[in-house]
Protein backbone atom coordinates (compact mmCIF):
# COMPACT_ATOMS: atom_id res chain seq x y z
CA UNK A 1 0.00 0.00 0.00
CA UNK A 2 2.64 2.39 0.71
CA UNK A 3 5.60 3.39 -1.51
CA UNK A 4 9.20 3.03 -0.31
CA UNK A 5 11.58 5.77 -0.55
CA UNK A 6 14.81 5.06 -1.65
CA UNK A 7 17.02 3.58 0.99
CA UNK A 8 20.44 2.94 -0.64
CA UNK A 9 23.91 3.38 0.98
CA UNK A 10 24.19 7.16 1.01
CA UNK A 11 20.99 7.55 2.77
CA UNK A 12 21.59 5.23 5.87
CA UNK A 13 24.89 7.07 5.78
CA UNK A 14 22.69 10.45 6.12
CA UNK A 15 20.30 9.32 8.62
CA UNK A 16 23.24 8.76 11.28
CA UNK A 17 24.77 11.86 10.50
CA UNK A 18 21.40 13.60 11.06
CA UNK A 19 20.83 11.77 14.38
CA UNK A 20 24.04 12.50 15.13
CA UNK A 21 23.73 15.76 14.83
CA UNK A 22 20.68 16.05 17.47
CA UNK A 23 22.61 13.89 20.10
CA UNK A 24 26.53 15.35 19.41
CA UNK A 25 26.92 17.99 17.90
CA UNK A 26 28.08 18.97 14.56
CA UNK A 27 31.59 19.39 15.87
CA UNK A 28 31.75 15.98 16.62
CA UNK A 29 34.72 13.82 14.02
CA UNK A 30 33.38 11.31 12.06
CA UNK A 31 36.68 10.44 10.53
CA UNK A 32 39.95 11.33 11.61
CA UNK A 33 43.30 11.09 9.48
CA UNK A 34 46.88 12.36 9.17
CA UNK A 35 45.77 16.47 8.52
CA UNK A 36 42.48 16.64 8.60
CA UNK A 37 38.93 15.48 10.04
CA UNK A 38 35.63 14.90 8.26
CA UNK A 39 32.71 16.02 11.26
CA UNK A 40 29.46 15.33 11.88
CA UNK A 41 28.95 19.29 10.74
CA UNK A 42 31.17 18.53 7.15
CA UNK A 43 29.07 15.09 6.37
CA UNK A 44 25.77 16.81 7.10
CA UNK A 45 26.93 19.79 5.06
CA UNK A 46 27.90 17.94 2.30
CA UNK A 47 24.80 15.20 2.65
CA UNK A 48 21.77 17.20 2.87
CA UNK A 49 21.92 18.13 -0.98
CA UNK A 50 21.71 14.39 -1.85
CA UNK A 51 18.36 13.29 -3.28
CA UNK A 52 18.09 9.67 -1.20
CA UNK A 53 18.47 12.01 2.09
CA UNK A 54 15.87 14.48 1.46
CA UNK A 55 13.57 11.38 0.20
CA UNK A 56 14.54 9.77 3.80
CA UNK A 57 13.90 13.02 5.77
CA UNK A 58 10.94 12.98 4.03
CA UNK A 59 9.66 9.85 5.40
CA UNK A 60 11.23 10.39 8.33
CA UNK A 61 8.28 13.47 9.16
CA UNK A 62 6.00 11.03 7.47
CA UNK A 63 7.09 8.15 10.25
CA UNK A 64 6.90 11.19 13.07
CA UNK A 65 3.26 12.05 12.33
CA UNK A 66 1.27 8.93 12.08
CA UNK A 67 3.42 7.76 14.99
CA UNK A 68 2.59 10.81 17.13
CA UNK A 69 -1.46 10.44 15.84
CA UNK A 70 -1.71 6.67 15.80
CA UNK A 71 1.68 5.45 17.41
CA UNK A 72 -0.69 3.81 20.71
CA UNK A 73 -3.14 1.80 17.60
CA UNK A 74 -0.33 -0.69 17.23
CA UNK A 75 1.57 -2.66 19.45
CA UNK A 76 4.87 -4.19 19.41
CA UNK A 77 2.86 -7.53 18.86
CA UNK A 78 0.93 -6.55 15.55
CA UNK A 79 4.87 -5.70 14.62
CA UNK A 80 6.14 -9.09 15.22
CA UNK A 81 3.32 -10.88 13.68
CA UNK A 82 3.91 -9.55 10.59
CA UNK A 83 7.53 -10.35 10.66
CA UNK A 84 6.54 -13.90 11.72
CA UNK A 85 3.83 -13.93 8.98
CA UNK A 86 7.61 -12.31 6.30
CA UNK A 87 9.10 -14.91 8.04
CA UNK A 88 6.55 -17.69 7.43
CA UNK A 89 6.07 -16.71 3.53
CA UNK A 90 9.59 -15.95 3.08
CA UNK A 91 11.68 -18.69 4.62
CA UNK A 92 15.16 -19.67 4.33
CA UNK A 93 14.90 -16.30 1.43
CA UNK A 94 14.15 -13.89 4.42
CA UNK A 95 17.88 -12.75 5.43
CA UNK A 96 18.30 -12.51 1.13
CA UNK A 97 15.40 -10.82 1.47
CA UNK A 98 16.44 -8.15 4.00
CA UNK A 99 19.40 -7.56 2.32
CA UNK A 100 18.17 -7.37 -1.15
CA UNK A 101 15.93 -4.07 0.29
CA UNK A 102 18.97 -2.40 2.60
CA UNK A 103 16.87 -3.75 5.59
CA UNK A 104 17.87 -5.13 9.20
CA UNK A 105 15.96 -6.94 11.18
CA UNK A 106 15.63 -3.69 13.21
CA UNK A 107 14.44 -1.34 10.01
CA UNK A 108 12.59 -3.92 8.99
CA UNK A 109 10.22 -3.33 11.94
CA UNK A 110 10.41 -0.26 11.85
CA UNK A 111 8.90 0.01 8.40
CA UNK A 112 6.24 -2.89 8.91
CA UNK A 113 5.42 -0.53 11.89
CA UNK A 114 4.99 2.54 9.41
CA UNK A 115 3.05 1.00 7.13
CA UNK A 116 0.42 -0.46 10.13
CA UNK A 117 0.59 2.85 11.40
CA UNK A 118 -0.64 4.23 7.73
CA UNK A 119 -3.05 1.21 7.22
CA UNK A 120 -4.64 2.03 10.66
CA UNK A 121 -4.89 5.84 9.26
CA UNK A 122 -6.48 4.46 6.07
CA UNK A 123 -9.28 2.21 7.29
CA UNK A 124 -10.54 4.91 10.00
CA UNK A 125 -11.18 7.23 6.77
CA UNK A 126 -12.72 4.30 4.77
CA UNK A 127 -14.98 3.26 7.66
CA UNK A 128 -15.90 7.18 7.98
CA UNK A 129 -17.18 6.73 4.19
CA UNK A 130 -18.92 3.40 4.57
CA UNK A 131 -22.39 5.53 4.67
CA UNK A 132 -25.62 4.04 3.57
CA UNK A 133 -25.48 6.24 0.86
CA UNK A 134 -22.22 4.80 -0.18
CA UNK A 135 -23.38 1.19 0.04
CA UNK A 136 -27.13 2.31 -2.33
CA UNK A 137 -24.30 3.99 -5.05
CA UNK A 138 -21.95 0.80 -4.73
CA UNK A 139 -25.13 -1.47 -5.17
CA UNK A 140 -26.29 0.31 -8.28
CA UNK A 141 -23.78 -1.09 -10.29
CA UNK A 142 -22.88 -4.47 -8.54
CA UNK A 143 -23.43 -8.24 -9.79
CA UNK A 144 -24.07 -10.78 -7.51
CA UNK A 145 -22.61 -14.13 -7.93
CA UNK A 146 -22.01 -15.84 -11.23
CA UNK A 147 -20.88 -19.52 -11.61
CA UNK A 148 -19.66 -19.99 -15.41
CA UNK A 149 -17.07 -21.90 -17.44
CA UNK A 150 -14.46 -19.86 -19.27
CA UNK A 151 -12.06 -21.04 -21.71
CA UNK A 152 -9.25 -19.00 -22.20
CA UNK A 153 -6.96 -19.11 -25.44
CA UNK A 154 -3.55 -17.52 -26.56
CA UNK A 155 -4.76 -16.30 -30.10
CA UNK A 156 -7.85 -15.21 -31.70
CA UNK A 157 -7.68 -17.61 -34.77
CA UNK A 158 -7.54 -20.51 -31.77
CA UNK A 159 -10.48 -18.61 -29.86
CA UNK A 160 -12.65 -18.69 -33.33
CA UNK A 161 -12.13 -22.26 -33.55
CA UNK A 162 -13.14 -23.45 -30.23
CA UNK A 163 -15.68 -21.00 -30.07
CA UNK A 164 -17.61 -23.15 -33.09
CA UNK A 165 -17.03 -26.25 -31.16
CA UNK A 166 -18.39 -24.72 -27.87
CA UNK A 167 -21.37 -23.51 -30.39
CA UNK A 168 -22.23 -27.27 -32.20
CA UNK A 169 -25.22 -29.35 -31.14
CA UNK A 170 -24.47 -31.34 -28.33
CA UNK A 171 -20.99 -29.72 -27.44
CA UNK A 172 -19.65 -30.12 -23.98
CA UNK A 173 -18.00 -27.05 -23.12
CA UNK A 174 -16.42 -28.26 -19.88
CA UNK A 175 -14.44 -31.03 -21.61
CA UNK A 176 -13.80 -28.30 -24.97
CA UNK A 177 -12.24 -25.93 -21.71
CA UNK A 178 -10.10 -28.93 -20.27
CA UNK A 179 -8.93 -29.63 -24.08
CA UNK A 180 -8.08 -26.15 -25.02
CA UNK A 181 -8.14 -23.75 -22.09
CA UNK A 182 -4.56 -22.24 -21.44
CA UNK A 183 -6.04 -21.23 -18.02
CA UNK A 184 -4.04 -23.82 -15.42
CA UNK A 185 -5.78 -23.13 -12.46
CA UNK A 186 -9.59 -23.67 -13.77
CA UNK A 187 -8.85 -25.96 -16.87
CA UNK A 188 -8.98 -29.14 -15.21
CA UNK A 189 -12.53 -27.80 -13.87
CA UNK A 190 -13.89 -27.56 -17.04
CA UNK A 191 -12.98 -23.78 -16.33
CA UNK A 192 -15.88 -23.30 -14.03
CA UNK A 193 -15.20 -20.18 -11.78
CA UNK A 194 -17.70 -18.42 -9.50
CA UNK A 195 -17.13 -14.39 -9.37
CA UNK A 196 -18.94 -11.37 -9.19
CA UNK A 197 -18.44 -7.88 -10.22
CA UNK A 198 -16.14 -7.03 -7.07
CA UNK A 199 -13.83 -10.28 -8.16
CA UNK A 200 -10.43 -8.92 -9.35
CA UNK A 201 -8.77 -12.21 -10.56
CA UNK A 202 -11.49 -12.24 -13.26
CA UNK A 203 -10.95 -9.60 -16.02
CA UNK A 204 -13.69 -6.64 -16.21
CA UNK A 205 -14.46 -7.40 -19.63
CA UNK A 206 -15.36 -11.11 -18.77
CA UNK A 207 -17.25 -10.27 -15.68
CA UNK A 208 -19.16 -7.34 -18.10
CA UNK A 209 -19.95 -10.39 -21.06
CA UNK A 210 -21.10 -12.86 -18.20
CA UNK A 211 -23.58 -10.75 -16.79
CA UNK A 212 -25.42 -10.07 -20.21
CA UNK A 213 -25.74 -13.82 -20.70
CA UNK A 214 -28.90 -15.93 -19.77
CA UNK A 215 -28.13 -19.03 -18.10
CA UNK A 216 -26.73 -21.46 -20.48
CA UNK A 217 -25.99 -18.58 -22.56
CA UNK A 218 -22.66 -18.73 -24.38
CA UNK A 219 -20.69 -15.56 -25.31
CA UNK A 220 -18.61 -14.62 -28.28
CA UNK A 221 -15.12 -14.22 -28.50
CA UNK A 222 -14.01 -11.58 -25.52
CA UNK A 223 -11.22 -9.97 -26.01
CA UNK A 224 -8.95 -8.67 -23.20
CA UNK A 225 -6.11 -6.29 -24.43
CA UNK A 226 -2.85 -6.69 -22.31
CA UNK A 227 -1.82 -4.43 -19.79
CA UNK A 228 0.78 -4.01 -17.46
CA UNK A 229 -0.50 -6.65 -15.42
CA UNK A 230 -1.77 -9.33 -17.88
CA UNK A 231 -0.59 -10.53 -21.04
CA UNK A 232 -3.63 -10.14 -23.49
CA UNK A 233 -5.67 -13.13 -24.11
CA UNK A 234 -8.98 -14.10 -25.67
CA UNK A 235 -12.16 -15.80 -23.96
CA UNK A 236 -15.24 -18.07 -24.50
CA UNK A 237 -17.69 -17.84 -21.51
CA UNK A 238 -21.16 -20.11 -20.60
CA UNK A 239 -22.95 -19.00 -17.48
CA UNK A 240 -24.77 -22.01 -15.50
CA UNK A 241 -25.84 -19.75 -12.80
CA UNK A 242 -27.08 -16.83 -11.83
CA UNK A 243 -27.76 -15.05 -8.26
CA UNK A 244 -31.25 -12.72 -8.55
CA UNK A 245 -29.99 -9.47 -7.19
CA UNK A 246 -33.27 -7.89 -6.34
CA UNK A 247 -33.67 -4.70 -4.34
CA UNK A 248 -32.25 -4.70 -0.65
CA UNK A 249 -29.23 -3.62 -0.83
CA UNK A 250 -28.33 -4.56 2.77
CA UNK A 251 -28.51 -8.26 1.43
CA UNK A 252 -24.71 -7.33 -0.04
CA UNK A 253 -23.71 -5.31 2.91
CA UNK A 254 -20.84 -7.51 3.79
CA UNK A 255 -19.49 -7.94 0.31
CA UNK A 256 -20.49 -3.92 -0.38
CA UNK A 257 -18.18 -2.97 2.46
CA UNK A 258 -15.24 -5.02 1.09
CA UNK A 259 -15.84 -3.74 -2.15
CA UNK A 260 -15.71 -0.37 -1.77
CA UNK A 261 -12.63 -1.27 1.23
CA UNK A 262 -10.48 -2.75 -1.30
CA UNK A 263 -11.38 -0.15 -3.98
CA UNK A 264 -10.07 2.73 -1.62
CA UNK A 265 -7.05 0.66 -0.33
CA UNK A 266 -6.05 0.36 -3.79
CA UNK A 267 -6.64 4.39 -4.83
CA UNK A 268 -3.30 6.08 -4.73
CA UNK A 269 -4.78 9.53 -4.37
CA UNK A 270 -7.02 8.68 -1.62
CA UNK A 271 -4.16 7.27 0.54
CA UNK A 272 -1.91 10.78 -0.46
CA UNK A 273 -5.26 12.52 0.63
CA UNK A 274 -4.76 10.92 4.11
CA UNK A 275 -0.65 11.60 4.48
CA UNK A 276 -1.17 14.89 3.12
CA UNK A 277 -4.33 16.34 5.64
CA UNK A 278 -2.16 14.54 8.19
CA UNK A 279 1.13 16.78 7.00
CA UNK A 280 -1.35 19.62 6.63
CA UNK A 281 -2.67 19.22 10.63
CA UNK A 282 1.23 18.70 11.80
CA UNK A 283 2.08 22.50 10.89
CA UNK A 284 5.30 21.39 9.27
CA UNK A 285 8.14 23.69 9.24
CA UNK A 286 11.27 23.05 7.48
CA UNK A 287 14.42 24.97 8.84
CA UNK A 288 16.70 23.82 6.41
CA UNK A 289 17.20 25.71 3.33
CA UNK A 290 18.89 22.86 1.49
CA UNK A 291 16.16 20.67 2.55
CA UNK A 292 13.05 23.52 1.55
CA UNK A 293 12.65 23.07 -2.03
CA UNK A 294 12.53 18.90 -2.20
CA UNK A 295 10.69 18.95 1.07
CA UNK A 296 8.05 21.19 -0.73
CA UNK A 297 7.71 19.63 -3.60
CA UNK A 298 6.83 16.17 -1.69
CA UNK A 299 4.31 17.91 0.12
CA UNK A 300 2.71 19.13 -3.01
CA UNK A 301 2.65 16.14 -4.94
CA UNK A 302 0.56 14.49 -1.84
CA UNK A 303 -1.86 17.77 -1.97
CA UNK A 304 -0.81 18.92 1.73
CA UNK A 305 0.20 22.14 2.49
CA UNK A 306 3.56 23.78 4.46
CA UNK A 307 4.08 27.11 6.15
CA UNK A 308 7.21 29.56 4.98
CA UNK A 309 10.43 27.97 6.48
CA UNK A 310 12.91 29.84 8.04
CA UNK A 311 16.44 29.49 6.67
CA UNK A 312 18.48 29.17 9.78
CA UNK A 313 19.44 25.52 10.71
Amino acid sequence: MKKKFVAGAVTLLSVVALAACAKSGSDKDIVTMKGDTITVGDFYDEIKYNQGAQQYLFQMTINKVFEKEYGSKVSDKDVEKKVDEQKKQLGEAFNSYLTRQGLTEETNKQQIRSNLLLEYAVDQAISKELTDEAYKKAFETYTPEITANVIKLDSEEKANEVLASVKAEGADFAQIAKENSTDASTKDKGGEITFDSGTTTVPTRVKEAASKLDVNGISDVVIVPASQNNAGAYYIVKVTKKEEKGSDWKKYEKRLKEILTAGRKNDANFIRSIIAKAMTNANIKVKDDAFKATFNQYMQNIGATTEGSSSSK
